[in-house]
């Protein structure tokens, strides 16, 4: 198959012709017309040195690539040397025409519009007068119009030139910035999946294994106790099961409607009361007063709440947690704290760090603060929540996986 058409070259109208191909044509051109049998006298070499300054132009244009204003002054050179012996040689001529092209399409157009006008002015002035002393007709205004047109369209094509490859260069640099928005985006993505997973996962998993201990523990002393545990791990792996699902749907739908439903506020009591099954001491101050929240900052607040019981399920040793809810200003102040027989040293807890970098990215998200380390007797959790709207540069909560 061929392959598909890329930005990494310029179009090209004709098929590319290697340059020894063009140099031979070019010397074909300068040199047939000093042989060619024609009709007119003065088009005709009169002698062996005007028939050398008449195929010499021929040897002189390869150079033009690497030293256009000297390949056109020789030129020019020639092409008078043979007009002042009297002969009008066409191959010369065109020489001068060719090299007047190449100045103006290798050069800027400010170096080469000088050297432009001067040729025309040296060639027309040349043949101006030589034609007053000999009386031969030189056609002055034929060459004189070719070299300028020459020059013309060597600066027409030179300008084209820069053009394409400036569209080229804009394009690529499009290119690179899609892909760099595309990673981008890629990244995002894949933070939001692994905070999503780990919200709908973990603490449901706590709970599982903390009923798990008790049902363990209280089989044969206290049975009821038992199947409340029981009870418990079947709702909450039904509940996990439930998540992962709805985000496995989400991630398999199209984005303009793949939005998952997030829990805020509202249910706080379930999550609360999913760990008080277990027989820990959760008490929530609630200072709102049920004053609305906005929606992003609802879902953080909920997903603060959420990671504080889990980390204390985890790592607690007290079995009591205590969190508040209450606005300071236009901050929502979110305060999980849980007990501990034994602070570690390192304030970094919970060693795993997951959940707590996830929510500390949610926090950002709406322009928050998140605190997270032993205080006296526990560990805190507390975050400042701005009911305002965020700041420029942060982003909204993500309402689900997208």
């Amino acid at each position: 198959m061929r392959p598909a058409p890329t930005i990494d070259a310029a179009p090209r109208l004709l098929p590319s012709v290697p340059v020894w191909v063009r140099d031979i044509v070019t010397a074909v051109l300068v040199i047939v017309p000093a042989f060619a049998p024609v009709p007119f006298p003065e088009l005709r070499p009169s002698s062996p040195l005007v028939f050398a300054l008449a195929v010499l132009p021929a040897a002189v244009l390869p150079f033009r690539r690497r030293w256009p204003r000297a390949a056109l002054a020789v030129c020019i050179a020639l092409y008078v040397a043979a007009l002042a012996l009297g002969t009008l040689a066409p191959g010369a001529g065109l020489a001068v025409v060719i090299a007047a092209y190449g100045v103006s399409n290798r050069l800027d157009r400010r170096a080469a519009f000088p050297v432009s006008v001067a040729a025309v002015g040296v060639v027309v002035a040349a043949s101006i007068v030589v034609e007053v002393m000999t009386g031969m007709d030189t056609r002055f205004l034929q060459i004189g119009l070719s070299v300028a047109l020459a020059g013309a369209v060597g600066d027409a094509t030179r300008s084209r030139r820069a053009y394409v490859l400036a569209v080229i260069e804009r394009a690529r640099r499009a290119e690179q910035t899609r892909e760099a928005e595309a990673s981008r985006r890629v990244t995002e993505e894949r933070l939001r999946i692994a905070r999503d997973l780990h919200d709908a996962v973990a603490h449901q998993i706590s709970v599982i294994s903390l009923n798990a201990g008790v049902a363990s523990s209280a089989l044969e002393t206290r049975p009821e106790r038992a199947r409340e545990a029981l009870a418990t791990i079947r709702t909450a792996s039904r509940d996990v099961l439930g998540e992962i699902g709805s985000m496995l749907t989400v991630l398999r739908t199209p984005d303009e409607v793949g939005v998952r439903e997030q829990p805020g506020l509202a249910r706080l009591g379930d999550v609360v009361e999913s760990v008080r099954v277990a027989g820990w001491d959760v008490v929530v101050r609630d200072e709102t007063a049920g004053e609305p929240v906005p929606l992003g900052v609802d879902i953080v607040a909920y997903r603060v709440v959420q990671e504080g019981l889990t980390n204390a399920l985890k790592h607690g040793t007290a079995r009591r947690v205590h969190v508040l809810l209450r606005r300071d200003g236009d901050v929502l102040e979110v305060v999980v704290t849980n007990p501990l027989d034994h602070v570690p040293a390192d304030p970094e807890l919970p060693p795993s760090g997951f959940g707590l970098v996830g929510l500390r990215e949610r926090v950002d998200s709406v322009g928050g603060a998140l605190e997270a380390g032993p205080a006296p007797g526990g560990f805190r959790l507390a975050a400042r929540l701005p009911l305002a709207a965020p700041a420029t540069g942060a982003r909204p909560a993500s309402g689900g996986v997208a």
